[in-house]
């Protein structure tokens, strides 16, 4: 992507994003500028790059390498009204022993829970290095007052949440509200203080363009997230390749003149090792090799984690197993 000159003014010399940060969002009119100035997304050129990237195909042991990774990428996810503790304390048990036949299986990055359930996710990975996330800010619609959500925020990281996931209000942003959605990133940022990394969900099918994606992304990261994330995984249209190249390159854009490094989290519909392994591709290619990590690159998923088991199994055993040799989520 060329180089935003609003982007570009908004800096130092040196790239520090302090003041420069300020000045991008002093108020309402400035943020909106900075925003609309962004360059336009070619909507051919960017689906286009997406699917020759997804037709990438890896030998053997690099297979088993982008297995691993993608298994230690994975935020294991059960947000559902019947959540239950034994659910959660079975799911924490598979995050930390994805394979029980298998100890050299890694860890998964973590559990994503409501925030009820954190202390009891918390109990359940102990120890492992695990991280406990927590959807929070009225997820998934996002639709309360501003105190509402910040006592959610506050509820789960007393409860020991390490990472929280929040929702923008997408109303407001459609509207044009940006300072209303940029105003509360920050207030959820402060809330999470040095307890917890921020993760920003945009709802990338409810934003309507391209454009709109790439807005809300620098949007996000201006505001203070340690990850932009594309979806709820509760709308009919989630993480896709298109939506997510976008952000990758916003991240390393954002990188590039602010010296900031943010995540990416794809997330809903994201179910087989074949396609894990086109996200990844998507993120050496786009991104680089700084993102093939957890700290910089996960899945919201569920059924994606039982699918990279199955063909962990099949490359080490040479046969498939089929799902019955993996534990239901």
């Amino acid at each position: 992507m060329p180089t935003s000159p609003k982007l570009s003014a908004s800096l130092d010399q040196g790239g520090a994003p302090s003041h420069a940060l300020g000045d991008v969002a002093a108020s309402d009119s400035t943020l909106r500028r900075f925003l609309h100035g962004l360059p336009g997304v070619d909507t051919v050129g960017l689906e286009a790059r997406a699917a020759s990237l997804g037709t990438r195909s890896i030998k053997t042991t690099a297979k088993a390498y982008a297995i691993d990774l993608a298994i230690s990428m994975v935020d294991l996810t059960t947000l559902e009204g019947a959540d239950t503790p034994g659910k959660v304390r079975a799911l924490g048990a598979k995050a930390v022993h994805p394979d029980p036949t298998d100890r050299t299986t890694p860890t998964t990055a973590a559990v994503c829970v409501y925030p009820d359930m954190v202390a009891t996710a918390k109990e359940a990975v102990a120890g492992s290095g695990v991280k406990v996330a927590s959807v929070a800010t009225a997820f998934p619609a996002g639709r309360a007052a501003l105190d509402v959500k910040l006592a959610d925020v506050r509820d789960a990281i007393a409860a020991g949440a390490d990472e929280i996931d929040m929702v923008i209000d997408r109303g407001a942003f459609l509207a044009g509200k940006y300072m209303k959605v940029y105003d509360e990133i920050t207030a959820v940022k402060e809330a999470c203080g040095t307890s917890a990394r921020l993760k920003v969900i945009f709802e990338t099918g409810e934003l309507s363009t391209y454009d709109n994606i790439r807005r809300a992304s620098w949007l996000g990261m201006l505001a203070g997230a340690d990850f932009i994330k594309t979806s709820t995984g509760k709308v009919a249209v989630n993480a896709t390749p298109a939506n997510t190249l976008l952000m990758l390159e916003a991240v390393r854009d954002f990188r590039a003149q602010t010296g900031i490094q943010i995540g990416v989290k794809p997330a809903g519909g994201i179910r087989t090792t074949k396609d894990a392994v086109k996200f990844l591709v998507l993120v050496n290619e786009t991104a680089g090799a700084d993102w093939l990590d957890n700290h910089w690159f996960r899945f919201g998923a569920s059924s994606l984690l039982n699918d990279l088991l199955m063909q962990r199994q099949k490359l080490a055993t040479g046969r498939y197993s089929g799902p019955d040799y993996v534990t239901v989520d």
